[in-house]
C-alpha cells in the first residue's frame, strides 16, 4: 500500500510542459514554411522531407521508446528525450541549409520519440484510478492549447523575427523541463527483463514504412513500402508471440478495452488528422484569412476543449467512461457535419460553431478514452503500453491527413479539369495564382466553389468515422462510474506491479 505523492500536480506540470513543447513545435513550423523554404532555398521536395523527417522517426521509434523506458526508467528517458529536442531544436534555429534542417528534424523525432510515451507512463503510475481522469483532461486541455497556439505564435513570431524563431522557443521549455523533472520527479521503471533488440528493429522497420506508405498514399500506392510495412509488422507480431520476454505485451489486445479503445481513437484520429490542414486552406484561400487569422479561428476548438475537459474531470467525474466516450464523440461528429455544411461564401461564425462543437465533443471524450485505455495496462508495462496508445493514434493522424488529403485533392480536380487549366486543375492555390495574374475572377470563383465543395466530402467523411468510434465504444466499453476521490492521507493500492520505492 502507498499513499499518493504530495508532489503529484507539480509532476503533472512537468508532464505538460514536456507534451506541450511537441505540439507547439509541429505547428508553429506549419506557418514557418513558406519563408522558411524561400530563405534556404529548398524545393519543394526539401519542405516534404522537413515536415516528413520528423514523423517518420516519431512514429518508427514510439514502440521502442516506450520498451526502453519500463526497462531503463521513464524520468531518465523523458530527461534524455527532452535535451535531445532541445539540442535539435537549436540545430535547426541555425540551419543554413535544407539538408541540416532535415537532419535537425530527423533527431527532434528521436527527442520527440523518447518524450510522449514517458509523459504518459508517468502520469499513469504517479495518479490512481480515482484522480487519473482529471489529470489527462489537465494534460488533454495543454496538449490542445499547444495545437492551436502554435500557429498563432508561429505567425506572431515570424513577422518579428527570423523563422528559426519557432524552434528556439522550444529550447527553454526543454530547459526548464528538465531541471523540473530531476528536481520533482520519481524514477520508476518496470521489472528487470531481457531486452528484445530483435523487436525493437522489426517495429522501427515496420512502423517508418507503414507511416511513409500513408505518406506517400496521395501520390499512389508505394509498393516497396508496403511490402516492408507487412513483412516487417507481421515478422514483429510473431516473434513478440513467439519470444519470452518481448518488448511489447501483445496480450493486451486481448482486453476488449484496449483493443476496442485503440481501433475508436485510431478513427477519431483520421477524422482530426485532416482537420487542420485542411480547414485553413479553406479560411485563407476561401475566406482570405492570414495565416495568424486562420490560426486565431481555432480559439473556439481550444476553449472548448479546455471547458468541457474541465467539466468532464469534476462535475462529470462520476459519470462512467463508456457515456462520456460515447457522447463526445457525437459531438464531435456534428461538428464535422457543421463543418461539412460550409460554403465558399460563408463567414466566421459557422467555422467557429462547428470547431466549437470539435472541441467539446473531444474535451468529453479523449481524456476518458485514454483513461479508459490506459486503466488495462499493467503498471510493469506502462511506457510501452502508453507507446502503444500514441501509435494507434499516429497512424490514424497521417492515415488522416493522407485520406482526407487525397478527397479533397481527387474532388477539387475532378470538378476542376474541365475548365482550368493546367496547374489551376490541380491545386486551389495554383488557380488562385494563376486567377490573380491573369484577373480572371470567374476562375477564382470557380477554384473556391470546387475547394469547398470537395472539403465538405471530407468533413462528411470524418463525420462518419467519429460516429463509427462511437458506436464501438458503446459496444466494447462496459459502463463502470470513476472510483470517488479518497482523502488525502488514505491508503491506496499502488498504481503499477511493482513500483520503486521513490514513487511513494
Amino acid at each position: 500500500m502507498q499513499t499518493r505523492s504530495p508532489r503529484r500536480w507539480l509532476i503533472l506540470i512537468v508532464l505538460c510542459l514536456s507534451a506541450m513543447v511537441l505540439v507547439i513545435d509541429n505547428m508553429a513550423l506549419a506557418v514557418a514554411i513558406p519563408p522558411l523554404a524561400a530563405d534556404l532555398g529548398a524545393s519543394p521536395q526539401d519542405t516534404q522531407w522537413i515536415l516528413d523527417s520528423y514523423i517518420l522517426v516519431f512514429a518508427g521509434l514510439l514502440l521502442t521508446a516506450g520498451g526502453l523506458s519500463d526497462r531503463f526508467g521513464r524520468r531518465r528517458v523523458l530527461v534524455i528525450g527532452l535535451g535531445l529536442f532541445g539540442a535539435a531544436s537549436l540545430a535547426a534555429a541555425c540551419a543554413a541549409d535544407p539538408a541540416q534542417l532535415i537532419a535537425a528534424r530527423a533527431v527532434m523525432g528521436v527527442g520527440g520519440a523518447l518524450v510522449m510515451p514517458s509523459t504518459l507512463s508517468i502520469l499513469i503510475t504517479v495518479f490512481d484510478a480515482a484522480e487519473r481522469r482529471r489529470a489527462m483532461a489537465c494534460w488533454s486541455a495543454v496538449a490542445m492549447l499547444g495545437l492551436v497556439g502554435g500557429p498563432v505564435l508561429g505567425g506572431a513570431l515570424i513577422a518579428h523575427l527570423h523563422w528559426g524563431a519557432v524552434f528556439l522557443i522550444n529550447v527553454p521549455v526543454a530547459v526548464l523541463a528538465i531541471a523540473a523533472a530531476l528536481l520533482l520527479m520519481p524514477e520508476s521503471k518496470g521489472p528487470a527483463s531481457r531486452p528484445d533488440p530483435l523487436g525493437a528493429v522489426l517495429s522501427m522497420a515496420g512502423m517508418t514504412a507503414l507511416i511513409w506508405t500513408i505518406i506517400e498514399l496521395p501520390h499512389g500506392l508505394s509498393w516497396p513500402a508496403l511490402t516492408v510495412t507487412v513483412l516487417a509488422l507481421g515478422g514483429f507480431v510473431a516473434w513478440e508471440l513467439y519470444t519470452p520476454h518481448p518488448m511489447v505485451p501483445l496480450g493486451l489486445f486481448r482486453h476488449r478495452a484496449f483493443s476496442g479503445g485503440s481501433l475508436s481513437l485510431t478513427l477519431v484520429q483520421i477524422g482530426n488528422g485532416g482537420l487542420l490542414l485542411v480547414l485553413t486552406q479553406y479560411m485563407q484561400y476561401v475566406l482570405g484569412f492570414t495565416p495568424t487569422q486562420a490560426g486565431l479561428a481555432f480559439i473556439p476548438l481550444a476553449v472548448a476543449s479546455v471547458a468541457f475537459n474541465t467539466l468532464g474531470a469534476t462535475v462529470l467525474s462520476g459519470i462512467g467512461h463508456r457515456a462520456l466516450i460515447a457522447a463526445g464523440l457525437t459531438g464531435m461528429a456534428a461538428g464535422f457535419g457543421v463543418l461539412a455544411a460550409l460554403s465558399a461564401e460563408g463567414g466566421f461564425v459557422q467555422p467557429a460553431i462547428g470547431l466549437f462543437l470539435l472541441g467539446a465533443g473531444g474535451g468529453l471524450a479523449m481524456p476518458a478514452a485514454v483513461s479508459a485505455l490506459m486503466g488495462t495496462i499493467p503498471g510493469e508495462h506502462a511506457g510501452v503500453g502508453s507507446a502503444l496508445n500514441d501509435t494507434v493514434q499516429q497512424a490514424g493522424a497521417a492515415l488522416g491527413v493522407a485520406v482526407l488529403g487525397s478527397i479533397v485533392s481527387s474532388g477539387f480536380t475532378g470538378t476542376m479539369s474541365g475548365s482550368a487549366p493546367g496547374r489551376a486543375a490541380r491545386s486551389v492555390g495554383d488557380a488562385l495564382a494563376v486567377a490573380g495574374r491573369t484577373g480572371d475572377t470567374a476562375l477564382a470563383g470557380a477554384a473556391r466553389d470546387a475547394f469547398t465543395t470537395a472539403m465538405s466530402s471530407a468533413f462528411a467523411v470524418s463525420a462518419a468515422g467519429v460516429l463509427a468510434a462511437a458506436v464501438l465504444a458503446l459496444i466494447v466499453l462496459r459502463e463502470k462510474p470513476a472510483p470517488a476521490p479518497r482523502p488525502e492521507a488514505a491508503p491506496e493500492a499502488a498504481p503499477e506491479a511493482a513500483p520503486e520505492p521513490a514513487l511513494s
